[in-house]
């Protein structure tokens, strides 16, 4: 084998040595042009098969519009030299192609509807109708998917023909069902509920509310806002009573608050408040009348000088009328009875003279016109406050607690005087708006409260404290005690010893002195003294000593020091 190649290089060399610069440029451009075909097919192999969303290309704005929705979808699109448009499969093309085809987001050059109304000879008008009625259902099912909460919808409608009677057009129908997604509130929000229907009904004409059906999953119809009316009643029950709740927490908080910071919060434990409110609309038109301002008071004088007046005349005339003669009483037409007051009756036929002035005047007005609208308004506002009076420790003379026959402390108690009762009364209607007229009420009591537990604590605590202050003290005692006869005792058996050593000491002299009295007689008698061992020994020992003593005095008052110490 390899022979064989190395005969065929042999060869090519032999063959490439042998051509002409013509030949030679002609086969390397073969080759070039195979390479980049191989390239050429191999890139074409690796792109992916994609969808024309359109068959026709779109270009400018429109085309950059189209890739800004298509982004907005998560879609991945691609656009080629020509200007077609290109998603992934077609299933996405379809969906976008309804979703572009309700924005408004379609070529002027692009049919939308070609693909649902390919109208050929035998295509007849039941078919067209059909073809609508699907496209409207798959633009529909697209908007409904299009919303976030929604993981699937289907729709399906009932586009009756038309009658040439409106009494006898069958009304148009539609059925949806919605799928929600985990953890979502679609099917008890009322609101998106109402704006999927609205959706439902502007995207099909001649529907209406009545005839419109959605469903969830498990069939129950959750736009039935008729049966859910009892449910939005107890709703707004429940969010009525959450406003009560916090307005009355709010205002306890505050009043609660300044009360303890004033009185502390050992003192001020309850306060409880109920607020009614009605949440009844109520709409007053009024007009009220105004003074006019004729002069503005001087705020340099120290007195009131404005003047006001109730009105302002514009225009006035006086009217003058005299009368003289027979005064005449109609009777009205013969045989009836005149309809006079018996005042005028009396007149008739007396000869008098009458005089009557009158002055009408046109005034002007200061009127404002009022048009209010009240909901929620405030109604009657109960509030009630304990406060518990004052506590004091029952002393002796030397400022120790009086404790009873029980051990207790004993202790008096101070109620809250009558006065500071009102003035906190007082303080919490100016806190709440206090209102006579709406019958709010404000209840200030001084109940003491319940300390049993807590004296009976505090007792404990201080009988504690005291036993245990008695009970360091004996212990202290009893050190101090063993210390003494500790001291005692070492000063005690340190003299023992010091006298017994003295003694001691005073024997060894005795002894010493004895001993050398002997050794001198001895000597003076010219009698030759033998010394046992260990005398002679003892002799070395205190020469030594001596000896010592007098090379390094300071050694030896350390070491006898050392000894004193020890012992």
């Amino acid at each position: 084998m390899n022979e064989w190649l190395k005969k065929l290089g042999d060869s090519g060399k032999s063959a490439w040595a042998k051509w002409s610069k013509i030949q030679k440029g002609i086969i390397i451009g073969i080759a070039i042009a195979i390479i980049v075909a191989v390239v050429a097919l191999f890139r074409v192999s690796s792109t992916p098969t994609t969808v024309r969303l359109f068959n026709a290309p779109v270009s400018g704005d429109m085309q950059a519009q189209i890739l800004t929705r298509l982004d907005q979808e998560n879609v991945q699109a691609t656009v080629n030299d020509a200007g077609y448009i290109s998603v992934p499969d077609e299933k996405t093309a379809i969906k976008m192609r309804d979703i572009l085809i309700s924005e408004g987001l379609v070529p002027s050059v692009v049919d939308p509807w070609a693909s649902f109304f390919d109208r050929g000879w035998s295509t007849t008008d039941a078919d067209q109708n059909q073809k609508k009625k699907i496209a409207i259902e798959r633009a529909l099912t697209q908007h409904i998917q299009a919303i976030d909460e929604v993981s699937s919808a289907f729709v399906s409608l009932s586009l009756p023909d038309d009658k040439l009677f409106k009494a006898d057009q069958d009304p148009v129908k539609a059925s949806v069902l919605i799928k929600a997604k985990p953890m979502s509130d679609l099917y008890t929000n009322r609101r998106k509920i109402l704006g999927i229907q609205k959706l439902i009904l502007s995207a099909v004409e001649g529907l209406t509310a009545e005839n419109c059906t959605i469903t969830d999953s498990e069939g129950i119809q959750i736009n039935d806002f008729e049966g859910m009316a009892e449910s939005d009643r107890l709703d707004l029950v429940k969010k009525q009573e959450k406003l009560i709740r916090e307005g009355e927490a709010h205002y306890r908080a505050q009043i609660l608050k300044a009360l303890q910071n004033t009185l502390s919060a050992d003192r001020v434990r309850d306060l409880n408040i109920k607020i009614s409110m009605d949440f009844s609309k109520e709409t007053r038109d009024s007009e009220v009348y105004h003074p006019i301002t004729i002069r503005e008071d001087n705020p340099d004088t120290p007195y009131d000088d404005s003047e006001f007046r109730d009105t302002l005349p514009i225009s006035s005339q006086t009217v003058t009328r005299e009368w003289q003669g027979t005064g005449f009483n109609p009777q009205g037409p013969a045989g009836v009875e005149g309809q006079n007051p018996p005042v005028y009756s009396d007149m008739s036929n007396v000869i008098g003279k009458q005089t009557e002035t009158g002055v009408t005047q046109n005034n002007a007005l200061n009127k404002d016109v009022i048009h209010r609208e009240e909901s929620p308004r405030y109604g009657k506002v109960t509030v009630s406050v304990n406060v518990d009076g004052i506590w004091k420790k029952k002393y002796d003379k030397n400022h120790n607690p009086v404790f009873n026959e029980e051990g207790g402390i004993v202790r008096d108690y101070s109620p809250v005087p009558k006065e500071q009762l009102e003035d906190i009364a007082d303080y919490v209607q100016g806190a709440i708006g206090y209102d006579r007229a709406k019958g709010y009420k404000v209840t200030v009591t001084n109940i003491p409260f319940d300390r049993s537990a807590e004296f009976a604590a505090e007792d404990e605590a201080i009988l504690k404290a005291r036993q245990t202050r008695l009970t360091i003290i004996l212990v202290l005692i009893g050190l101090a005690a063993i210390l003494a006869v500790f001291i005692l005792y070492r000063f005690i058996s340190r003299e023992m010893e010091r006298r017994r050593r003295l003694r001691e000491e005073e024997l060894l002299r005795k002894q010493q002195a004895a001993r050398d009295q002997a050794l001198w007689e001895a000597k003076e008698e010219g009698v030759e003294v033998t010394m046992s061992v260990e005398e002679r020994k003892r002799a070395e020992l205190q020469e030594n000593a001596i000896a010592m003593a007098k090379e390094h005095p300071e050694d030896v008052a350390m070491l006898i020091r050392t000894w004193l110490m020890e012992e």
